[in-house]
Parts: structure tokens; C-alpha cells; sequence
């Protein structure tokens, strides 16, 4: 190990966490020395190898080291893991990781069990609810959907159940069984088969299905009999038909069997279409059983407290006079929980807000606020982008409570975009100076203002420079007509009318919960997806550009999303040795067997079950990650194989490929936006929201249209360097230049400020918001007195004005 010459505190340990060495991704030898006890925040451009510095290194040396402690047997297991490629690491503490990856949360997941407020909710109505005369005294068990002992029984406690109709499996009664009327079953040869089961058992096929008696309608869609009958098929008449043994399934049956038992989720997606999801009749959505819904506390039962949004829960506590200490001391004690939550700027949310529907700043920042109770001290907290989603009024709250994690006797260590935290840090590592392989440097460690001298460091630039990342100012587009919603009630969003400018860049903002994304995502894309097939609607396209995950398993990546990999894939085809040997596209496919690793089915990684902890990758031991068994890897492509071929960056890629069309292109626009340092190979688990989104939209941006094209997107500007905002901001504003439309949803101020028209939502979150505050150019929102967004885009109009003059 790396011993210091430093001096140490009077506390016996070295102030310093000290890097010696650290190879991992891009990094090159990194030396780094990082202050304990301190917010240290780590910058840097995209790709340049912050991260993996903070979590690949750090974080996973902690974890390592935490793994050498526990039982030999475990520690077995743990050796599969790896350690991070460092030479040493001196003065690190444990360390807790709070990172912004895309988990999949299930449907069962809440803002309540994130936080752990539920437990103490629980809790609550256990011990100290108002009970019926001569009930018994429940556990807190009772209390959860999650749990036998608490779940409706008619719905699992999922609150929902999914039901069928006759309208739905025969959405066209005019058509005849033969002529398709049962839309819901299957296709092909399967819906065949049914059809000629039917015709067997002696129903008319051939009669329009509303001409049919009810009851054979009723028994055709919603029997649960399942008769066995010999089939004489009758179709083509060249073709010899065999007699076969054919059981009849009801349409109804089938569709529920396939929507609860399929692997197939285009199966899955399909059958659901023929059900409709309506609140269980048996607990009314509740989730609970009767007998725990029969228990008050302030007079509500539990799901009702679970649906209030945590500010007006926090009030309902403060109000309801404590009967006994044990009310007195837990209520006091959730209210004491939900403040972090709050404080964060998420008081909007309630407590049954299932977590599928969080962004991942929301779901980051509930795991800091349950952190701020846990009262650890002495630890590392790493935190990824915690800035993420937040409007500017926000952040301010954000910083307040990094402070208090320091003042609490801990280090946070954070990797950060966002100027104003950048700004707030005690000590700056600035990683660089550009992406991939001509990143990987430490081009700065020490206090903020002494980055101003760094002359390579792109954050340099956009710190100590006034607004550079809008560019110039610009004269404000002429819209070419609006899409105008009126009426509009969904979520928060309380009888709304709104106008959208077509052919200019609108930016829509609030802070958190104010309604941006529902207005956005929900009512306006519905509203133009709906009017699209209007010969006269200027509208030709709708794209959706989100940040939901290209895939969830580490079998999607980069190359398969864009169809980049199907090029790759027939150029080594065409190589020598494969020809020789016979081979089509299949053999290069990690997820075919023939080609690839059998141990770890093309993975690339094996899964080690750790018992006591949740399990984690390790590379596969056979193939060492390159996914693909030794006979396949024979084969190269202008002297790499198929596995260094994925393994290069999309930078690298575009000069490997740069005279194949079918791939430049794609390399292009993927280098275009910014992503010239993702790896073809790299797992879709791998990359984050905003990453995920910035691929779909080089995807798009490959095929461009002529069409007039309104393109959505969800706060694009998420995990990107002020450097990387401008290179995104040319491809939108061109989009623009090009004749379509873009709406953005953003916290950006400095984007904001060069949109062409802005809608502002608020006042507040939640309940407190839901209304357009102020609408149009940017220096009107700005001059708005009830915005709170107003303020912010005034200063970055003025710096921005500045910087033009």
C-alpha cells in the first residue's frame, strides 16, 4: 500500500483520501489527493472519466474493502467481483453510493417504501390508531398491500385489476368469427385453429358476430370449459389437411393467460390492449384488506394519509392533538422523516406514488433525504448529478443539505454538472480535458477559484465565463402556427389552457411537480398524435424523445439500439475465414447460441449471488467479457475481431468504418451530439437517463425527415457539461432552422433563455401547482412577478447579454 509522508491530524488518521495510480476506463495512471470531511465535487465534460474515478474507483475500492471484512466464505464469493485497476488507495473511509443508474423499480415500489416513511406510517396506526369496538390490535403488517397479512385479497394489493369486455375482444360485431370478429385471439395458424374448434363444436362462423344468440356469444368469449374436439381442417385445396386433436380457449382466457404468463412482452403488450384496468371493486383501490382500513388516525384511514401529498401529511400531523405518548412520539418521529423530503424540494409527492412513475432525480433525491436520517457519520457519500431535475429555486434547498451531510462528520464526494454546486464546493477535481480516450486526466485538484488559471479545462471556461454555453443571442423565431389545448384536466393539471408555437423552440418550465411533464409527455403529445392523420394539421410527425432506458439487460447496448450492429455483423460475413467457414450473421450475434460464450450466454458477465447482499456481475471467467467463445473471435475485420470491435468508442468507430456508409452515418450523428465516447459494446445498464435519451435522438436525427416533425424531449440537457449543452443545443436549434418543431421540457436557465417561447408552470408542486404562471418570449417570463422561474432567467438574459456584448 501507499504510505503518506503527509502529516496527520491530531485524530490519527491522514485529512487527505489518497489515489495512486487508478487505470480504470479511460483514466491514465491517475494521482489524486482529496480532501476528508470536505464536499469535493468532481467535473468534467461528458465521458472524460469523473465517474470513473468517484464510483468505478473510489466507491468500488470502499465496497471492496468492506466485502475483505465480512466472513472467509463470503470473501470466496466477493474475489469473482474484481477490484477497481488502482495501485493504491490510502484514507478512505466506508462509503455510501447514491448513484443516478436507471434501477427498474417494480409497480409495488413507492415513494413510502424509498423513503422508509411507510414503516413508520405503519407503525403509527398499529399502536396508536382508533380501533372499531372489540377489533383486535393489528401489527403494522397489516398496514402494507406488500404483505399477506395486509393485501386486498381480490387484487393483491395492487389496488387495480384488469378486466375484459365483449367490446374490447369484438371491437367490430359487424365481421363474421371467420372474417376476424374475435380480434383478441391469436394470429396465424393459432387463431386458425381456434376458429376451426369452434366451427367443429357447431357454432355458425360464417354469421356476423352481433346476429349471434347471446348465450354462444357469452360461452365463445368467457367459458372456462376447455373442450377437446378431432378437427377436419378445410382451407387450401392443394394441401393436404390432417385431422388433429384441437382444444378450444375462450378468448377471454387467453388473453388473461397471456397478459399474467407471457415471457414476450410484444405478446404481453398486445393482450393488453383487449383489457381495461379499472379500481377493485373489493377495496376501491385502497389495496388493503377491510379490517385495516377500518382503523383511523385523524379520523382517515391509512390509504388516505398514503395518498396526501407529504406537505399536506406533515400538516394533518402538526394538527391532530397526540393521544398517549406513543402517538406523541411516532407521529413526531414521521414528521421528523418526511422534513429531508421536503426540504429537497419533493413535499409534492405522496406517500403511494409508486416509483416506476419518479425521474431519476426525484427517486436520488428521496435516497439523500432517508440518508440525512440515518445519522452516519465518518462516512464517503458519492452521489451522482443529485442536481438532476431541479429547478434553480431548488437547488439552493440541495446545497443546504450536502452542508449538513459534511457538518454531520462526513466526506461527499459529488459528481456534478450543474455550475451553482459547482461553485458551492469546498475542493473541485476537474477531469479532461475531453472524452474517452483523450480524457482521463486530472487537470485540477484543489479549491474552486484556482481552476480559473487551468487553461485546458472546459469547466474553467463556463465557470469563470459569463453565459457562454447559449451562445450568442439570437432573433426570436416567427411561429408557423400553434397547437392550441384547452380544458385540460389530468394529474395537477386543473382545467388548462395553453398554446404551443409551431416551427420554434419552446421551453417549458416550473419546478419540481409543477405539471411540465404530464402537460408535455401526456396531454400535448396525445393531443398531436391524435390530429396527425388531419390532412390540414401543419404537423406531419410526433417524436417522443425520453429517458427512459434503451433496454433493460446488458444484451441491449449502443450498437443493437441504432442497427449499428447489424452493419458490423455483415462486414464480418464477408471476411475470409467466416465464408470459409459457412457462417451468416447469426454467428456473430451474442445473443444466438453457436457463436457465443455458452457460460455466460453472451453476456459478457456472470451473476454472483453474494446471499446477505444484493447480487452483483462479475466478468465471465471463460470468455473474460468478450462475450463471444474462441472460435467466433478467429475471425477478424481489418485485423480486429468482432468483441475489439464493439469495444471501441463511437469516436474511434467512425474513423474504423469512415468508408462504410451504412455505419459512418450512424457514427456521425452519434458523434454529432456528443456520444463520441460511448462504447459500441456498452450495456444499455450502463448508460443513464440522459444518455439513453441522446442516443434515441441521433437515432432520429440518422433518418431525418422532410416532414414537419414536433420533437418532445424530457430535460435533455441531464448529465451534460455545460460545453456538451452547447453541442446539443446546435443539433436542436438546427432541427428548428430545418423546419420543424422542438419543445423541451428544462431547468436550464442558460437554454431557457435562448428558447424562441417559453411556458412557465407553478406556482409550487403538486397541489400548489398545475397552472400556467407566465407565457411567451423568454424576456416577457422573465419580467413575470409570479414566477419563480423568473428571477433565475432574468440573471441568465443578463449574463447571457454580457457575454453578447
Amino acid at each position: 500500500m501507499h504510505q503518506s509522508t503527509e502529516p496527520r491530524t491530531d485524530h490519527g488518521h491522514d485529512p487527505f483520501v489518497r489515489v495512486r495510480g487508478a487505470r480504470e476506463h479511460n483514466l491514465r495512471g491517475v494521482d489524486v489527493d482529496i480532501p476528508r470531511d470536505a464536499l469535493t465535487v468532481f467535473t468534467g465534460v461528458s465521458g472524460s472519466g469523473k465517474s470513473s474515478l468517484a464510483f468505478g474507483t473510489l466507491y468500488a475500492e470502499a465496497q471492496r474493502r468492506y466485502f475483505e471484512s465480512v466472513a472467509p466464505y463470503a470473501r470466496r464469493l466477493i474475489h469473482q467481483v474484481g477490484a477497481p485497476k488502482v495501485d493504491s488507495v490510502t484514507g478512505l473511509p466506508p462509503a455510501v453510493s447514491l448513484e443516478q443508474r436507471r434501477s427498474s423499480p417494480g409497480s409495488r415500489s413507492s415513494v413510502g417504501t424509498v423513503t422508509l416513511l411507510s414503516n413508520s406510517l405503519r407503525m403509527l396506526f398499529s399502536r396508536a390508531g382508533t380501533y372499531p369496538a372489540g377489533a383486535p390490535r393489528l401489527d403494522s403488517d397489516a398496514f402494507s398491500p406488500n404483505t399477506a397479512a395486509g393485501a386486498c385479497p381480490s387484487c393483491h394489493g395492487l389496488g387495480r385489476i384488469h378486466r375484459t369486455s365483449e367490446e374490447l375482444l369484438v371491437p367490430d360485431p359487424g365481421l363474421s368469427v371467420r372474417e376476424g370478429a374475435i380480434a383478441a385471439w391469436p394470429g396465424a395458424w393459432q387463431g386458425k385453429n381456434l376458429r376451426d374448434i369452434l366451427e367443429t363444436l357447431g357454432h355458425d362462423v360464417d354469421r356476423p358476430w352481433r346476429e349471434l344468440p347471446a348465450e354462444d356469444r357469452e360461452w365463445i368469449l368467457f367459458t372456462e370449459e376447455q373442450p377437446v374436439v378431432t378437427v377436419h381442417p378445410v382451407r387450401d385445396a392443394d394441401r393436404i389437411q390432417r385431422p388433429y386433436q384441437g382444444t378450444y380457449m375462450s378468448a377471454h382466457r387467453y388473453v388473461m393467460r397471456t397478459f399474467s404468463d407471457s415471457k414476450s412482452a410484444t405478446l404481453r403488450a398486445r393482450a393488453e390492449k383487449f383489457l381495461a384496468d379499472s379500481p377493485c371493486p373489493v377495496c376501491e383501490g385502497r389495496r388493503l384488506r377491510p379490517e385495516a382500513l377500518a382503523v383511523t388516525f385523524a379520523g382517515r384511514t391509512v390509504a388516505e394519509l398514503a395518498a396526501l401529498a407529504l406537505t399536506d401529511l406533515d400538516a394533518v400531523l402538526a394538527a391532530t392533538p397526540a393521544d398517549g405518548e406513543a402517538a406523541r412520539v411516532l407521529a413526531d418521529d414521521l414528521r421528523a422523516r418526511i422534513a429531508p423530503v421536503t426540504e429537497l424540494g419533493l413535499g409534492y409527492l405522496s406517500l403511494d406514488r409508486t416509483a416506476p412513475t419518479l425521474s431519476t432525480g426525484e427517486l436520488q433525491r428521496l435516497r439523500l433525504a432517508t440518508q440525512l436520517r440515518s445519522g452516519l457519520f465518518g462516512v464517503v457519500y458519492v452521489l451522482d448529478e443529485p442536481s438532476a431535475g431541479l429547478h434553480p429555486a431548488d437547488t439552493e434547498a440541495l446545497l443546504g443539505v450536502l452542508d449538513r451531510l459534511k457538518e454531520a462528520g462526513n466526506t461527499v464526494f459529488v459528481v456534478e454538472h450543474h455550475l451553482d454546486v459547482v461553485r458551492h464546493a469546498d475542493w473541485l477535481v476537474d477531469v479532461g480535458p475531453l472524452a474517452g480516450e483523450r480524457g482521463g486526466q486530472v487537470l485540477h485538484s484543489g479549491p474552486p477559484a484556482a481552476l480559473a488559471d487551468v487553461a485546458d479545462s472546459a469547466t474553467a471556461r463556463h465557470l469563470f465565463a459569463a453565459r457562454e454555453a447559449a451562445g450568442p443571442a439570437r432573433t426570436v423565431r416567427t411561429p408557423a402556427g400553434e397547437v392550441r389545448l384547452s380544458g385540460v384536466d389530468r394529474h395537477n393539471l386543473r382545467d388548462l389552457d395553453a398554446r404551443f408555437p409551431l416551427g420554434v423552440f419552446t421551453a417549458v418550465t416550473g419546478v419540481s411537480g409543477s405539471g411540465k411533464s404530464t402537460l408535455v409527455g401526456q396531454v400535448l403529445a396525445r393531443e398531436v398524435d391524435e390530429r396527425i392523420a388531419d390532412p390540414g394539421f401543419p404537423v406531419r410527425r410526433l417524436v417522443e424523445v425520453d429517458q427512459k432506458p434503451i433496454g433493460r439487460t446488458p444484451r441491449s447496448n449502443l450498437a443493437t439500439y441504432t442497427g449499428l450492429f447489424d452493419v458490423v455483423r455483415r462486414l464480418f460475413t464477408e471476411a475470409p475465414d467466416a465464408r470459409a467457414r459457412g457462417w451468416k450473421a447469426g454467428r456473430f450475434s451474442f445473443n444466438v447460441a453457436g457463436g457465443r460464450c455458452e457460460t455466460c450466454q453472451g453476456e459478457g458477465f456472470v451473476s454472483v449471488e453474494l446471499l446477505f447482499l444484493p447480487s452483483t456481475y462479475a466478468p465471465c471467467p471463460d470468455c473474460g467479457g468478450a462475450r463471444y467463445n474462441a472460435e467466433t473471435l478467429e475471425v477478424r475485420y481489418r485485423g480486429l475481431d468482432i468483441a475489439e470491435v464493439l469495444g471501441l468508442t463511437v469516436e474511434s468507430a467512425a474513423r474504423f468504418f469512415a468508408d462504410v456508409p451504412a455505419a459512418a452515418r450512424s457514427l456521425r450523428a452519434l458523434e454529432e451530439i456528443g456520444l463520441g465516447y460511448l462504447r459500441l459494446g456498452q450495456p444499455a445498464t450502463e448508460l443513464s437517463g440522459g444518455e439513453a435519451q441522446r442516443i434515441k435522438l441521433a437515432t432520429e436525427l440518422q433518418r431525418l425527415r422532410r416532414d414537419h416533425t414536433l420533437y418532445l424531449l424530457d430535460e435533455p440537457t441531464t448529465g451534460l457539461h455545460p460545453a456538451d449543452v452547447r453541442v446539443l443545443l446546435r443539433q436542436l436549434h438546427g432541427l428548428v432552422d430545418a423546419g420543424h418543431s422542438v419543445v423541451v421540457v428544462e431547468h436550464d436557465m442558460d437554454v431557457v433563455a435562448g428558447a424562441d417561447w417559453v411556458v412557465d408552470l407553478g406556482p409550487g408542486g403538486g397541489a400548489d401547482g398545475g397552472r400556467i404562471v407566465a407565457a411567451g418570449t423568454p424576456e416577457e417570463v422573465a419580467g413575470s412577478p409570479g414566477s419563480r422561474t423568473a428571477p433565475y432567467l432574468a440573471r441568465a438574459l443578463a449574463s447571457g447579454s454580457e457575454a453578447a456584448g
